[in-house]
């Protein structure tokens, strides 16, 4: 096969595992540079990948879990036209960005009709892959050198380098203007993010207050709050307003403490973008930080460290030893915190 001239990248799952597969990303971009390079999505994580420098074009499809409010025909003929649009793309390599083998995704690619389709195989060679990789060992990896030896076939060659992502400049803008306005008196701008999806990933409101406190009162510092805005008992999009309002009652009036839900990742990825730390759990905010190459102190509950640590960034990781992250004492995270600060 001639080298491609039009790639896409299938990558189906959470906003983490997008983001840990920029590295394979950015790889492609320096061995193909005049090639035109697509991602394939959903509508929930594509958005984090929104003006990547090294990304020609995004296709986000819509989960029908996601829309329970329009008809799931509906969302599925949304669908078929996405793909068929993407069949008209002509496609000469799509690669099933993801660890082990890759059935749906495989037979989804397949109907687009590339010349050629690169993935893992794991029991011998599924007929859509016609560039298979022996999957082997890859769950000892981290989730980025996985994914990352796709590339090996292609010509890339380890290591694989960190994660990047692009910065809401618009978002960027309106955090300043809005600590500008509050005249906060710190320098340095700490990002405490307090929303998990896992309930073993949350760590209790009474400690997060306690780190902010601390940190406040160093007198450099600056907290920006961040959550997920909306009421925990929400079926469908259950947030933090609660847990942000305990917090903000046991800090008081801190002038340093910077209350900032974020409803998209665009927000999100915007105020990351003026901080200098981030406090978070394991967690596809987490991952955003690293790939806007902000240091992190990590929460860990039952999560491998190895697998998910943040990839590319100075970081500390705290895992608690019963799986739980409510185990993890406040004193250890405002030290690691405080370590990161001083280098």
């Amino acid at each position: 096969m001639s080298e491609p001239r039009r790639i896409l990248v299938i990558r189906r799952d959470n906003i983490g595992d997008l983001v840990l597969t920029t590295p394979l990303i950015r790889g492609l971009r320096a061995r193909f540079p005049s090639a035109w390079i697509g991602v394939l999505g959903n509508s929930y994580n594509t958005p984090v990948l929104a003006g990547h420098p090294d990304i020609d074009e995004l296709f986000a499809y819509e989960k029908a879990k996601h829309q329970p409010d329009r008809s799931r025909w509906m969302v599925y003929g949304d669908t078929a036209r996405l793909l068929w649009r993407l069949r008209a793309r002509h496609i000469d390599l799509a690669i099933l960005a993801g660890p082990g083998a890759q059935g749906q995704a495989g037979r989804l690619a397949s109907w687009l009709r590339p010349k050629a389709i690169l993935g893992f195989v794991e029991h011998g060679s599924p007929a859509e892959v016609t560039r298979p990789v022996p999957y082997g060992a890859g769950a000892s990896l981290h989730e980025a050198e996985d994914v990352y030896r796709l590339g090996a076939d292609l010509g890339l060659t380890p290591p694989a380098g960190p994660c990047v992502i692009a910065p809401d400049a618009l978002e960027t803008a309106r955090v300043r203007r809005a600590l500008a306005d509050r005249v906060v008196p710190g320098p340095i701008v700490v990002a405490v993010h307090i929303s998990a999806r896992r309930k073993l990933q949350r760590w209790p409101a009474e400690n997060f207050a306690a780190v902010i406190s601390r940190l406040c009162g160093r007198g450099d510092v600056t907290v920006l709050l961040l959550w997920a805005p909306g009421s925990s008992d929400d079926p469908r999009h259950p947030g933090d307003d609660e847990k942000a309002a305990a917090i903000l009652a046991r800090v008081g009036q801190l002038p340093a403490c910077v209350p900032w839900p974020t409803v998209t990742l665009a927000e999100l990825s915007g105020a990351l973008a003026i901080c200098q730390l981030m406090l978070c759990a394991d967690g596809g905010a987490m991952h955003m930080a690293a790939g806007l190459g902000v240091p992190v102190v990590a929460l860990f509950g039952d999560s491998p460290v190895q697998r998910w640590r943040p990839w590319g960034v100075r970081h500390e990781v705290l895992q608690a030893l019963g799986g739980n992250v409510a185990e993890i004492a406040t004193e250890d995270a405002l030290a690691a915190c405080e370590r990161l600060l001083e280098r």
